[in-house]
């Protein structure tokens, strides 16, 4: 089993930023693939970000390249997902979850979520 807790959302004007946590824990992880989704009112849930622990490899939705970063730091055993020059359609609940060996931009290859956590920009 492995757990995940986000952390870090909040009230943010447009062309603001945010950074948000995912702490994880559980299991050896060193083979998975942490992501983070965002599911926004009356929308799917999407993908964002991801990231292989125990590489470098990092993807992005195209709608938030060049705007949104994932990193990870091992010791603390935490991914974040740094938010910059954030929009109002940045506004979602974001998960963190986890998969093993390869990235997907698929919810359903994720076996482990989070809670959550709510992100609003406002104009």
């Amino acid at each position: 089993q492995v757990q995940l807790v986000e952390s870090g959302g909040g009230l943010v004007q447009t062309g603001g930023s945010l950074r948000l946590s995912c702490a994880v824990s559980g299991r050896t992880f060193s083979n998975y693939v942490i992501g983070w989704f965002r599911q926004a009112p009356g929308k799917e849930r999407e993908f964002v970000a991801s990231i292989i622990w125990s590489g470098s490899s990092r993807y992005y939705a195209d709608s938030v390249k060049g705007r949104f970063a994932i990193s990870r730091v091992s010791a603390k055993n935490t991914v974040y997902l740094q938010m910059n020059t954030l929009k109002t359609e940045d506004t979602a609940v974001y998960y963190c979850a986890a998969r093993r060996y390869l990235s997907s931009y698929s919810q359903h290859d994720y076996d482990y979520w989070g809670q959550g956590t709510q992100v609003t920009v406002s104009s």
